[in-house]
């Protein structure tokens, strides 16, 4: 027997006293993805919350369109919509409290938007404009995350440090499949289950990680087995039923805030555009594939309910849309117009104090601009 054969041969035996510290069945997630649009749990969804549902994802796919044509107009240097996915965001925004932060990632542009920051200063990023573009305080959203997962350690520290300074505060970290895969992903799941902190982990697995498929990010059952790992409740929902996605993570946040700590929700969803504007998604995924997914269009199921129980009539559907075009146009008008950028600004908010290096180049920056001002006067 070789070596390597006797290692693999051998196995521990683990003494007598051990045992599991957590049973893991009832952290595994459901076989299939929970829904509700469609079953028999519709009947008890709150009216006028599939109303509202409703109008924020007319909404938002009125955003992602007007934001892709923004990019088209060189009004936007990128654009990452999330058309398809507006279940997702819509949710994740209205699930929470007004005291509980939401941390983003660079995909989640709608969830910003929901959650009530303005729809120009979530864009400004995007834009190459001037650091985040809003208070993140004020709305309680973290800045727009584009390096991948690196926002989920950052969600896991302030709800441990809001929990000991005796804050009631969930913070809700969103992520994509391919997010997954990244380290700070498991950093972020292994401290937050050890510590227990209220946080709910939400993945929306849209298929792709720019063109790379979910069966080369992982060879787990689910994203959503993973959190067994860990020690956490995996949920699995489809995340194209705005209802359903409300529902599990409405039940996630309540368990973080009573003090159960974190839940990993995967919602399986698909992202019917391509990655940015800046990608081919014909060369990864083909014309059929994309129109099987857009036959489970988040906004068509959730506008069948609504026609169905007689929540919704054409008049209504017609309000909703107006609404929708009425913000498109007034991001249109906003981002028509040309910022008025101060170079000087670069030097702002990096550090409480600058430091001296900081200093010596907006000294040397200052006089770059005025010596061209000054040429620029003489050859008038």
């Amino acid at each position: 027997m070789t070596v390597m054969e006797q290692r693999g041969a051998y196995r521990p035996t683990p003494p007598p006293a051990w045992q599991p510290r957590t049973d893991p069945v009832p952290l595994l997630p459901d076989a299939e993805p929970y829904r509700v649009l469609g079953t028999e749990a519709a009947a008890e969804a709150d009216p006028e919350l599939l109303r509202r549902l409703y109008a924020e994802l007319v909404k938002g796919r009125r955003y992602n369109a007007q934001a892709t044509a923004l990019t088209k107009q060189g009004r936007l240097a990128v654009y990452p919509s999330s058309t398809g996915q507006e279940a997702c965001e819509v949710a994740a925004a209205l699930v929470l409290e007004e005291r509980d932060w939401l941390f983003p990632s660079y995909r989640d542009t709608l969830a910003v938007v929901a959650r009530g920051v303005d729809p120009v200063q979530a864009l400004t990023l995007l834009r190459g404009d001037w650091h985040t573009g809003y208070d993140p305080y004020e709305h309680r959203v973290a800045p727009l995350s584009t390096p991948l997962a690196t926002q989920l350690p950052h969600a896991v520290g302030l709800a441990h440090a809001a929990r000991l300074k005796g804050d009631d505060v969930v913070a809700l970290a969103m992520v994509g499949d391919g997010g997954t895969s990244e380290g700070d992903f498991h950093e972020a799941l292994n401290f937050a289950a050890v510590w227990q902190a209220p946080v709910v982990f939400l993945v929306q697995n849209n298929g792709f990680a720019i063109s790379v498929p979910l069966a080369k990010q992982t060879a787990a059952p689910s994203l959503a087995h993973k959190a067994v790992g860990y020690g956490m409740p995996g949920r699995l929902v489809d995340g194209n039923d705005a209802a359903a996605v409300h529902e599990v993570l409405a039940d996630a946040v309540r368990h973080a805030r009573a003090g159960g700590g974190p839940t990993l929700v995967e919602a399986i969803t698909y992202r019917v555009e391509a990655h940015t504007n800046a990608d081919d998604a014909t060369r990864y995924r083909g014309d059929a594939e994309v129109e099987t997914w857009k036959r489970h269009d988040p906004i068509a199921l959730l506008e069948q309910e609504l026609t169905a129980r007689g929540l919704l009539d054409e008049d209504g559907a017609e309000a909703v849309r107006q609404d929708a075009e009425t913000m498109a146009a007034a991001l249109r008008a906003h981002m028509n117009q040309d910022p008025a950028l101060d170079p000087m600004d670069l030097f702002a908010h990096v550090y409480a104090e600058p430091t001296p290096q900081l200093l010596e180049q907006r000294e040397q920056l200052r006089a770059e601009l005025a010596a061209e001002a000054e040429s620029e006067g003489a050859q008038r």
